[in-house]
């Protein structure tokens, strides 16, 4: 593995900051509704990682069987994100961000029942100090609990398809792999959109097609700078970066989001000190984990590979 240089550690720190960043687009996008959202965002990745693919001449195919599974993770990610930008909404972008926090732990609980290992105990007591930070955000925040338990749920989400695409990352290229999830993300939303509309008969055009030249851009920034480019960097500088500390970087992402969007919505982000404390317990439980684990042998998929987590935002 090539010694990463400084411009390295900062062009992680970069796509972090972008993937934070989302959720504020997510804002600026009202009224257009989530699921509409996600079905354009998930529409212009796919054609662009499409592009991405052709320009380097990576091959498209992948076994059948695999193709369909990549699709159903598709929709899965298409329903984490609907969630994802509906928390935002339901509450503001800090709970949003501080529900997702939790992800990294979701996965400790998930991947035990999922791929058949032993459950640690390290992660039983991290749930535990999770449960309490998100105690002290429900006591101080109890009008927004209905945004930050669809911010869990978004989270736990987050943490399922990760473990799955787990496996998928020992037998395809993650480019590929992006590809035909984003490709399934688009048909699920099509379903998640008309399911929308058909409980929803007051929608208006607002709510479903973008009209302004600012909607437009932030679903471009959300495709093409949070999905393409992001994602297609991080996995490049994956071959500079140890997976655990790719990993305990990705784990800032709340961090810098929250900041971003006090910046930029002032009062309104604006929280109090009981959701701080809460959060910064959270993200203590959360950025401790991979020192506390490291200890332990290392978690190996099926096949032998160390395990990488790719987690599209």
């Amino acid at each position: 593995m090539k010694s990463p240089a400084l411009s390295d550690y900062l062009h992680l720190h970069f796509i972090v900051l972008i993937w934070g960043f989302t959720a504020i687009l997510g804002k600026f996008l009202e009224p257009l509704s989530s699921p509409a959202v996600v079905l354009f965002r998930t529409g212009l990745a796919a054609g662009g990682l499409a592009l991405v693919l052709y320009v380097k001449q990576k091959p498209f195919a992948v076994s059948p069987a695999d193709r369909w599974r990549l699709l159903a993770t598709g929709s899965l990610i298409a329903l984490h994100w609907i969630l994802f930008f509906a928390a935002a909404r339901l509450a503001n972008v800090s709970v949003c961000l501080a529900g997702m926090a939790t992800s990294s732990l979701w996965a400790s609980l998930l991947e035990p029942l999922i791929l058949k290992r032993r459950v640690q105990v390290i992660d039983v007591l991290l749930g535990a100090v999770v449960m309490a930070g998100l105690y002290l955000i429900f006591r101080f925040e109890f009008d927004k609990i209905a945004g930050l338990i669809t911010a869990i749920l978004a989270a736990m989400l987050a943490s399922l398809f990760t473990i799955i695409n787990s496996r998928f990352s020992q037998r395809h290229d993650a480019l590929v792999i992006s590809f035909y999830e984003m490709a399934g993300a688009f048909v699920g939303c099509i379903a998640f959109v008309g399911l929308y509309i058909s409980t929803n008969p007051t929608l208006v055009s607002t709510d479903l097609l973008p009209q302004t030249g600012v909607q437009w851009l932030c679903l471009a920034l959300l495709a093409f700078v949070c999905t393409v480019y992001a994602h297609t960097a991080a996995v490049g500088l994956l071959r500079k970066f140890s997976p655990y500390l790719a990993i305990l970087t990705v784990n800032l992402e709340p961090v810098y989001g929250i900041i971003l969007a006090v910046l930029i919505f002032g009062n309104a982000e604006r929280m109090t000190a009981g959701f701080y404390i809460g959060t910064l317990v959270i993200l203590a439980a959360v950025i401790s984990y991979p020192f506390l684990s490291r200890q332990r042998p290392t978690t190996t998929t099926p096949t032998g590979g160390d395990l990488e987590i790719d987690l599209p935002k």
